[in-house]
């Protein structure tokens, strides 16, 4: 089929990515490196040429299922979820990640699949697999993975191993004295690493604008962490803590709702103007909820229950919870995120530092602001995350049952 966009259109890194993808590939690219239209070039020009009127199925994230982002990269090439309405009665089918299961059955088309999910041994991992085996496909994503263990279902899907089970009879060698499974070493990691050569396709964005991660240091309550780790007393249920995920979430919460967070982000405001501003949990949401009473202050939320707007005027705070809204959105009317706490995992926070660096942002210096203290937690995350790591909430867990991580507190 004929391009209607022309290979003008794309970048030099994107024609070099779309020369080099196959089925099979992940199309690893920065957030905002154009991964969406690159991939649809590919079904379009590619997947195409041959079948013409080979069916177009993307799995996505629901925020951008529901914001009909994919829909409209599809019209540039005349493509449409109303088949009588697209070129060729191509039509495309725009879904999230829960409903893999629903196209398990589709042969003969082509997907893409939005935002690496495939990651485990759980129902999105065997739908996709089921999928693979019946259709040609893509993988798009800007953190493809943090061990081998994260690339079993794309080398599965590549036929590269029969199963998980055939994968880690050969390269997984577990730590035998924990009582959680851990990964001690890998075997043959020149073979992992050839195939993962086969497998991904980089795009090769040179980012016109700088990323500046400045660390702000915010207070905490010593004398009612100590009373949490070397008591184990729930200061918020005033109550003893009888599990150990009882008292990770105390620990967190002590450090995480002192009240010079806030005070920091007020001061942000008053610099800045337009934050958005990442969060973990509820009970922060209600402190950061209390922006509303500054004068002429804007204040939305994206989250669980609210699905609001960026704020419009001069003065706004956005309040978006990691979990639901990391991904599938943009913004380029600010350079500035505040990371009221740190997630967990380096791929959440990587993927919203992306909502504002965008190709088309007006600003050359995007400002990440990280709120930590200098609490054990935070510094246990904080150094994962700045290693590119996840942070391991079992060898922490684990640590605290024996009490070797008290440090003092």
């Amino acid at each position: 089929m004929k391009n209607p966009l022309g290979k003008s259109k794309l970048f030099l890194y994107q024609r070099d990515a779309v020369n080099q993808l196959k089925t099979g590939s992940i199309l690893c690219g920065g957030v905002g490196s154009g991964k969406s239209i690159t991939s649809i070039y590919y079904y379009y020009a590619i997947e195409c040429n041959n079948n013409p009127t080979k069916d177009l199925y993307i799995i996505t994230t629901a925020k951008k299922r529901d914001t009909l982002d994919w829909e409209r990269e599809c019209a540039k090439f005349a493509l449409s979820t109303n088949r009588n309405s697209s070129i060729n009665n191509v039509q495309v089918k725009v879904d999230s990640w829960n409903n893999t299961k629903k196209y398990t059955d589709v042969k003969n088309a082509f997907f893409i699949f939005d935002e690496q999910r495939v990651v485990g041994s759980g129902a999105w991992v065997k739908s996709f697999i089921k999928i693979t085996k019946k259709n040609n496909w893509i993988l798009l994503s800007a953190t493809p993975g943090d061990t081998w263990m994260d690339y079993i279902p794309v080398f599965v899907a590549n036929n590269f191993y029969k199963n998980r089970t055939q994968f880690i009879r050969r390269h997984v060698v577990y730590n035998s004295f924990v009582r959680f499974p851990k990964v001690e070493r890998f075997l043959e990691e020149g073979r992992l690493n050839r195939l993962k050569r086969q497998v991904i396709v980089m795009m090769k964005y040179e980012k016109k604008t700088k990323s500046i991660y400045k660390t702000l240091w915010a207070d905490y309550d010593k004398e009612k962490l100590k009373l949490v780790t070397q008591k184990r007393w729930n200061p918020f249920t005033d109550k003893p803590i009888k599990q150990i995920s009882e008292l990770f979430v105390a620990v967190r919460k002590v450090v995480n709702s002192d009240p010079t967070r806030l005070n920091i982000i007020k001061e942000l405001l008053e610099k800045h103007r337009k934050i958005i501003i990442f969060y973990n949990f509820n009970y922060e949401l209600e402190i950061l909820r209390t922006l509303k009473e500054i004068p002429d202050m804007e204040v939305a939320e994206w989250n669980g229950h609210k699905h609001e707007p960026l704020p419009e005027g001069e003065s706004w705070a956005y309040l978006v919870q990691y979990l639901s809204g990391s991904e599938g959105w943009n913004c380029i009317e600010t350079n500035i995120i505040v990371f009221y706490s740190l997630n967990y995992s380096y791929r959440i926070m990587t993927q919203a530092a992306g909502r504002i660096d965008r190709m088309n942002t007006p600003f050359a210096n995007l400002y990440y602001y990280r709120i930590v203290s200098p609490s054990w937690i935070d510094s246990a995350i904080r150094k994962a995350i700045i290693h590119k790591k996840n942070f391991n909430e079992s060898e922490m867990k684990l640590a605290l049952e024996t009490k070797t991580i008290i440090e003092g507190e």
